[in-house]
């Protein structure tokens, strides 16, 4: 036995030398063969880029003449499709090529380059690169690439211009007051949308590129005298520590950075809605948005967010706290109403109703499985019911998700298979579990969890579960900020927003959790009234 070990360890040091080797004699790669830096040969330049950008059908090399005397040569490199073929046809070629450009002056201290960016092109945004792979990222980006002959620099002029979705109403997150306008796909827009509701040079946008593949540009929005300056840097460098090869959706990047990847609880907030993130950004959060996703994240995040909604500060305070109540009652119900049924049918029959066990115990009479195993069967063809419902295009899926559920549980009702107060259980969980959409996912894996230790231990198992996930709830943080703040640690100034909505008047000061240098955010005396006998008197 040893012996065949030593021989196996022999083998595989051969097997390493042997790779070791053939890595040593390795030709150069490619990075290594080819330039990094445009040189003064156009014709060159145009085989570097080759080399990289590779025969692509979307591929748009002009080649043109230009100058006094027709002696310049140049190019035009750009992808079809992602640039405005107007603006490099009125902006870019009809100046070079129908007006002359005065030869680099000597005296003058100024290149070809330099005077086309300075005299003829009537575009804002222009850069020069020396760069190979600058000029790469810029033409996927859809910007265009001018190259002249004897120059090492090139000119990276801004003319991207990609269809998009128009602004439409928010698909996840739908109002009855409030602004009907909602993210979509491009990064430009989005920006702008947050722009047009807080009008401060203090708010900042920064970008960076994320992705060795993709180059999705992501960008983080704080307002700069608000924000926490150690959250801003705990996001970026976050942020930078992502290395895959593509960012395709703003759910990635929560992915990469978020707290606790073990929680069935996200720790970072998404929305559609810009007025939603201009709000949390005033109360000194950051935004962070993905190029390609009408999603945007928003850090900190705590619990309280999920029973919250934008329209609740467009509504008088009253009802919105009573709403925001039946939101946090309907997420109770969602989670403990199947173990509930459960641990009262099998454990504790003496804390329901003579009247009510009778008519239970009735329903029940004949069905052939346990009460839990009815639980979880019926929470599996939810799942599944809901699951087709979004998958299927629209009218199709609410077709199958309410015929559905009402042949399936009709069928198993009048088959005996099971009970009716059953049904009547999981339909009142499946409505309850749509008033809080943020905590769907964990809500359908707590339920299970729930009912599984309602069926081995009735009410005690439902105690133990709940103290577990208190104390779970309380051990997270979302970039140094508790979870359940403002209940733990207790903050009592913010408590009037968290179970109810207090009067806007009433809520001076940001949330002192996530408010860093201006917890203060109105006048304290601004309770409207009638005017006072003083100021009618005045007047």
């Amino acid at each position: 036995m040893l012996r065949y070990l030593t021989s196996k360890l022999k083998y595989l040091k051969l097997v390493n030398q042997y790779y070791a080797t053939n890595q040593k004699n390795q030709a150069p790669s490619q990075d290594e063969k080819t330039p990094t830096s445009l040189t003064q040969n156009l014709t060159t330049n145009l085989e570097i880029l080759n080399g990289f950008i590779g025969n692509n059908f979307d591929l748009v090399i002009r080649k043109f003449t230009f100058g006094e005397h027709r002696q310049t040569n140049a190019a035009l490199v750009y992808l079809n499709g992602m640039t405005d073929q107007t603006m490099i046809n009125e902006s870019i070629l009809k100046p070079l090529l129908f007006e002359s450009v005065p030869n680099s002056n000597p005296a003058s201290n100024h290149s070809v380059i330099e005077m086309i960016t300075m005299t003829m092109l009537s575009v804002a945004e222009i850069k020069k690169r020396t760069l190979i792979q600058d000029i790469v990222e810029g033409y996927l980006s859809g910007e265009t690439i001018l190259l002249v002959d004897g120059s090492p620099e090139a000119l990276v002029i801004m003319t991207s211009d990609w269809k998009s979705r128009s602004i439409t109403d928010p698909k996840t997150e739908s109002v009855v007051r409030g602004p009907r306008e909602g993210f979509i796909e491009n990064l430009l827009t989005n920006t702008t949308l947050i722009r047009r509701k807080i009008k401060s040079s203090d708010l900042v946008f920064e970008s960076m590129k994320i992705g060795e593949r993709t180059k999705t540009t992501v960008c983080i929005a704080y307002i700069k005298d608000i924000a926490n300056p150690l959250l801003i840097e705990e996001i970026k460098r976050r942020l930078k520590d992502i290395k895959t090869d593509s960012i395709l959706e703003s759910g990635i990047v929560e992915q990469y950075i978020e707290d606790a990847p073990f929680s069935i609880f996200s720790t970072i907030a998404n929305t559609e809605k810009p007025d939603l993130a201009a709000a949390k950004i005033l109360e000194g959060r950051a935004a962070i948005l993905v190029d390609g996703t009408p999603f945007v994240l928003t850090v900190p995040m705590v619990f309280i967010e999920s029973f919250q909604s934008s329209e609740d500060y467009y509504s008088r305070p009253y009802f919105a706290s009573i709403i925001r109540m039946f939101r946090y009652l309907a997420y109770m119900l969602s989670i403990l109403a199947p173990a509930t049924y459960v641990a009262l049918t099998t454990y504790h029959q003496e804390l329901i109703p003579t009247a009510l066990l009778f008519s239970m115990s009735a329903a029940q009479e004949g069905v052939p499985f346990p009460v839990l195993v009815e639980a979880l069967g019926m929470g599996v063809i939810f799942e599944i019911l809901r699951e087709a419902g979004v998958r299927l295009p629209r009218p199709v899926g609410q077709a199958v998700s309410i015929v559905g559920a009402l042949v399936i549980g009709e069928s198993a009702v009048s088959a005996g298979l099971i009970g009716a107060p059953m049904v009547i259980v999981v339909a009142l969980t499946a409505i309850a579990s749509f008033v809080v959409p943020a905590q769907t996912d964990s809500g359908g894996i707590l339920r299970a969890i729930f009912t599984v230790l309602a069926g081995f231990s009735g009410g005690f198992g439902i105690m133990v579960g709940l103290i577990g996930v208190s104390i779970h709830l309380a051990s997270l943080r979302s970039f140094g900020t508790p979870y359940l703040s403002p209940l733990a640690p207790l903050s009592v100034p913010d408590l009037k927003d968290t179970f109810i909505r207090a009067p806007l008047w009433a809520m001076i000061t940001r949330p002192r959790t996530i408010g860093w240098h201006d917890p203060k955010r109105q006048e304290f005396r601004l309770k409207p009234g009638p005017p006072s006998e003083e100021d009618a008197s005045s007047n």
